[in-house]
């Protein structure tokens, strides 16, 4: 027989809403949604994943920790290319289902694994539906090259998932 993990008492509506208790909503995977921003400019930087663990220990040290779904575990967020994240402040959404840091940038100043800035450096073109959409670079320019950071090939390709 398997033990199920008890889960916490929910809280009413209008405490979770208008409330001063944090009492974030993980999802069924254990996860909630975290957007992070440039304290400095606002920018949109990258999405990402906590779990409870993550969460506490980013409270716990001011360092942007998170849980890699590509990895399965835990990942503080520059431990290999030393673009770590400083979390000035921490908001939760109205039904805290979600976060959102603003973050300073250490090391290179890129949060994305490719070398960029932002996660985001890819825009979609708007009214022009149907097939055969092009992105259009935007803010693309890379601050550090991934294949010498990370030390092998499948990043430089674009993902840091692990092969199986």
């Amino acid at each position: 027989m398997t033990k199920t993990k008890a889960s916490p008492p929910q809280a009413k509506t209008a405490d979770i809403e208008e409330g001063t208790a944090f009492a974030p909503k993980f999802d069924a995977d254990g996860l909630v949604a975290v957007v992070v921003t440039s304290a400095e400019s606002g920018e949109v930087l990258m999405l990402a994943h906590m779990n409870s663990e993550a969460l506490a220990r980013t409270l716990e040290t001011g360092e942007a920790q998170f849980w890699s779904r590509s990895r399965k575990r835990l990942w503080r967020k520059g431990e290999e290319s030393g673009n770590t994240m400083r979390v000035v402040e921490m908001r939760t959404d109205c039904d805290q289902d979600a976060l959102w840091l603003k973050v300073e940038m250490g090391g290179a100043g890129a949060c994305c694994h490719t070398g960029r800035k932002s996660c985001f450096y890819r825009a979609v073109p708007i009214g022009k539906g149907g097939t055969g959409v092009s992105l259009t670079f935007v803010d693309a320019e890379k601050r550090f090259e991934p294949e010498k950071v990370y030390g092998h090939a499948i990043v430089a390709k674009g993902t840091l998932k692990t092969q199986d």
